[in-house]
């Protein structure tokens, strides 16, 4: 009956290797100031849209708000998915959500161009 039955801990393999902290820590400083960027530049946008003339109605309020607060939530995700996989998987986890975010804030900007007027109050 013993033989029947396999053991999930034989089968785990034995040297598991972990990225260190400090490469964990330096790759995160590393894409952070990216996001960071990606941030502080719909920040920016969003401070010049609502100090202008016109102001933002609920609706762009909505959308460039949503802009500041996507990178924050793409880091988060890319961090937790990655920081216990290997210092490039982990690297590319984080460039994958950096690319999500440039994509996001592209649209932004095409929206805004577009349909700036409606995004005024």
């Amino acid at each position: 009956m013993s033989d029947s039955v396999t053991d999930a801990a034989a089968d785990a393999p034995v040297n598991q290797r972990r990225t260190p902290t400090w490469v964990v820590v330096t790759i995160s400083v590393v894409f952070g100031l990216f996001y960071a960027y990606a941030l502080w530049n719909a920040l920016a946008f969003l401070v010049a849209q609502a100090g202008g003339p016109l102001g933002l109605n609920g609706y762009g309020w909505f959308v460039l708000l949503l802009a500041v607060v996507f990178p924050l939530v793409a880091f988060a995700v890319a961090f937790a998915l990655g920081w216990r996989r290997t210092a490039w998987q982990f690297a590319l986890l984080l460039f994958a959500g950096l690319c999500v975010v440039a994509v996001f804030w592209l649209n932004v900007v095409a929206y805004a161009a577009v349909y700036g007027a409606s995004l005024l109050g």
